[in-house]
């Protein structure tokens, strides 16, 4: 072994398992020098001999934020979503290391979501976190067999009735939360998740104005929870420019940057208790607390039980009815990236079904010798047909 300068610098030299080694210790210390010699020297013969020192497994909320930090691919929306999961599990598991989180603590977790009201659904997206953040440390593989996943409901979504859309629109309508019919409209007419609408900014629409109204436009979806979404163009039905035009003359002060839907309070003014809103801020979203109690307290008045997110389902699903809307089309206006999600969301309901059906009836060949003289006859209509067509 043997350390010297070169320059200003210091360097060591040494032979080990017959290769020789000369590496610069990057310092002006002799003495650090043969410390990092001695240092570089034990790391080889740690490796030559198969031993790994093991870092020492951090807590669970730092390995959840070192997860969150390392994946940077993610939407914005995309983000507060792994956000709001890992929120919750860092609070259920506090401070414990994340190598000690076993089968039975997620078993428990589960139980406790259920207990707690959650869906299989959304008790599945927070495991599956959990278990993203156990594989980046290679900590899943080991309790995997053992966690058992949540049966989730298929039909979860469902598309509004036009009876139950008549009433429910007349409810909300009806409602002391001003904001409440142009946002449902939004996701009804032109497939907007919730969390995409409260993300629009004025400049995310392009708009055609005629005689001080909205005639016809266009949004363009900036933030969504998937990549497929952002950037999608949806052209505006004229009952979404009707309830925007509205909705546009709250806020004369409003500019490009503004929040379409911007964080305002409601309060009750003069004798017939109008809404009135307070407390604008136009940069800054609207919070989900004040729709998504009107939006409940619209369907009770309404006598139906949809959420919100239903009404995304019944735009997708009169889409998929229509035979002259390709799978395409519905992609880029709905964003969507899979046959299977697409499938997710096009209930064809009961009447679309009856319409397939009906397109079966008519002239059909009853017998071989029908089909073979090419003169079908007409469908038989009671029960001696089997006799007639063994004749």
């Amino acid at each position: 072994m043997s350390v010297y300068k070169r320059g200003d610098t210091y360097w060591y030299e040494f032979e080990f398992n017959g290769s020789r080694i000369r590496e610069s210790a990057k310092t002006t210390s002799k003495t650090l020098a043969r410390e990092a010699e001695r240092v570089r020297r034990r790391k080889l013969e740690e490796a030559v001999n198969g031993i790994v020192k093991r870092e020492r497994p951090p807590l669970f909320p730092i390995a959840a934020d070192g997860w969150l930090e390392s994946k940077t691919g993610l939407t914005p929306l995309g983000r507060a979503y792994y956000r709001q999961y890992i929120g919750k599990l860092k609070k259920h598991f506090g401070g414990r290391l994340v190598s000690d989180i076993t089968a039975d603590d997620i078993a428990a977790l589960q139980r406790k979501r259920q207990a707690e009201g959650l869906s299989g659904r959304q008790i599945n997206c927070e495991i599956a976190t959990l278990r993203a953040i156990l594989k980046k440390h290679k900590l899943w593989a080991g309790i995997a067999e053992d966690v058992t996943w949540l049966h989730e409901r298929e039909d979860a979504g469902r598309a509004l009735s036009p009876d139950d859309e008549a009433r429910l629109l007349d409810a909300i309508a009806e409602s002391t939360s001003p904001a409440l019919y142009p946002f449902f409209i939004l996701s009804l007419d032109a497939g907007l998740r919730p969390s995409e609408t409260r993300a629009l900014r004025r400049r995310d629409l392009s708009l055609v104005w005629r005689d001080g109204a909205i005639a016809q436009g266009e949004v363009i979806v900036s933030r969504s929870k998937t990549r497929a979404g952002i950037g999608r163009v949806v052209p505006l039905t004229r009952r979404v420019c009707a309830a925007l035009t509205l909705w546009f003359s709250r806020f004369p002060d409003a500019g490009q940057d503004s929040y379409l839907f911007p964080f305002h309070h409601v309060g009750f003014a003069g004798n017939w208790r109008r809404p009135h809103l307070w407390g604008i801020d136009l940069n800054r979203s609207m919070g989900t607390y004040s729709y998504k109690r009107a939006y409940k307290t619209a369907c009770a008045k309404a006598g139906v039980d949809y959420r919100l997110y239903d009404a995304r389902h019944t735009f997708v699903t009169r889409l998929a009815e229509n035979p002259a809307v390709s799978e395409e089309t519905i992609r880029q206006l709905a964003g969507h990236v899979s046959p299977r999600m697409l499938a997710r969301y096009a209930h064809i309901r009961a009447q679309a079904r009856r319409d397939a059906i009906a397109t079966l009836e008519g002239p059909v060949a009853t017998t071989r010798k029908d089909f073979e003289a090419g003169s079908p006859q007409k469908s038989p209509q009671s029960g001696d047909s089997d006799a007639r067509a063994l004749n």
